[in-house]
């Protein structure tokens, strides 16, 4: 060996061996920072390697089951918060759906959509900084009319910052869970909002478990952390104990500060997924926004470490259809977590036959217009060719290609849901 090779060799980091690392946390080990740091610093050539260690442990607490999650979106846009991220902050020019409380009813039938679907879990949201307490007893009326026709699915709520007693209330009608993520490090948090702090959102995880609801906080990534700050965000979604885990690729909104931001590859999402499913081995690991844009074609591969995806949609972009995410579900060989004895493929083949009968429906009847607006002034008195209803430069009719594409459809909208 020449010195220049030996200098070479002395340069280059040790592979991780993520086999043993995976076997170690199976027995109980923590994975430690500098462990950590060396997941997110895998080479692409050993990323693959590092899915399948960690997928041991997916398989370990959750087997061969995908937990199917399904979002309503109660009221959009309008929110008085400055989060840089969010197509829906003040400020924000993304010309998306914009409306005021859906009634029950409708909140109800929406959900009903990603039921059929297969979803265990509907996620109940709404824009603002947090609730009113008419805010949370309007949702409870929803939640409890939820569980009155659908009494086997979980109802997750996401309002924002809770006040003393609002969790309580929530519990009472029947909420399961309360989501509201850290989204990133506190190091990083100042730089991506505020208007109200990390601590405020940590306060609020704390409320929720107190009132004996599960609690569900996560991530967006791809806002610009170092790895540093990914693995002190990661570490503190562990201590405080969140039971299901969002990671959500940021989706760069045009009209937001994060307009043009890309910063994420497929291997470097699955590298993500991986350290999660490492840091946190036996809580739901759930796929959300943005996966079908930063994952792209690797999607099925981030179910070897990640045990739940949302359905269809999602808040204010429009997602993978809903059969497309069954069938693929499927191809990758698990199944859907409750109905274990349904093909998630014929599940699937269902929800084309009746989208397709939605469609034909549709066509017989009278033009609608998007309901309740995009931004764009798009509404059922609006002409058929005015900007907005769609037209490709308003970015909600269905010839915009942009990235995210913007959702036109299910809640706020007289059309049927991407489901």
């Amino acid at each position: 060996m020449t010195l220049d090779t030996a200098a070479a060799e002395t340069a280059q980091p040790a592979l991780l061996d993520a086999d043993e690392l995976a076997a170690r946390i199976a027995s109980g080990h923590r994975i430690t920072e500098a462990e950590a740091l060396a997941v997110l610093a895998t080479p692409d050539f050993a990323t693959l390697p590092l899915v399948g260690a960690a997928g041991t442990l997916r398989r370990q607490h959750f087997g061969n089951t995908v937990k199917v999650n399904y979002l309503v979106n109660l009221k959009s846009g309008l929110c008085p918060e400055d989060c840089t991220y969010c197509s829906q902050r003040l400020g924000s020019k993304a010309e998306i759906l914009k409306y005021t409380w859906l009634k029950p009813d409708e909140a109800v039938a929406q959900a009903g959509y990603g039921i059929a679907g297969g979803a265990s879990r509907v996620c109940m949201v709404a824009s603002g900084k947090g609730p009113t307490d008419r805010d949370v007893d309007r949702v409870a009326t929803m939640v409890e009319q939820l569980k009155g026709e659908h009494p086997q699915v979980e109802v997750c709520a996401c309002l924002g910052i809770l006040k003393d007693g609002q969790a309580a209330r929530l519990k009472d009608a029947g909420a399961d869970a309360y989501n509201h993520n850290l989204n990133t490090s506190e190091s990083l948090y100042p730089e991506i909002c505020t208007s109200h702090s990390y601590q405020d959102r940590v306060d609020t995880v704390q409320q929720a478990q107190s009132a004996g609801l599960s609690s569900c906080s996560g991530l967006i990534v791809g806002l610009g952390e170092t790895p540093e700050q990914l693995v002190e965000a990661v570490f503190a979604l562990r201590e405080l104990g969140s039971e299901s885990i969002p990671v959500n690729f940021l989706m760069p909104f045009d009209g937001t500060p994060m307009e043009g931001t890309w910063l994420l590859t497929p291997l470097a999402c699955l590298r993500i997924l991986a350290l999660v499913r490492l840091a946190c081995p036996d809580k739901e690991l759930r796929i959300a926004g943005g996966r079908e844009m930063h994952l792209r074609s690797l999607q099925s591969t981030a179910l070897e470490v990640a045990n739940s995806i949302f359905l269809g949609d999602y808040l204010t972009s429009e997602g993978q259809g809903a059969a497309k995410d069954l069938d693929m579900i499927a191809d990758a060989g698990f199944v859907v977590l409750g109905q274990e004895a349904s093909s998630p493929a014929d599940v699937a083949r269902r929800l084309r036959e009746a989208a397709h009968a939605a469609a034909a429906h549709e066509e017989q009847a009278p033009a609608g217009g998007c309901a309740s607006g995009c931004g764009t002034g798009c509404g059922p008195s609006a002409s058929a060719d005015a900007p907005g209803c769609g037209s490709a430069a308003a970015g909600c009719g269905p010839s915009a290609a942009r990235e995210p594409v913007l959702r036109r459809r299910g809640a706020g909208t007289q059309q049927g849901p991407n489901a």
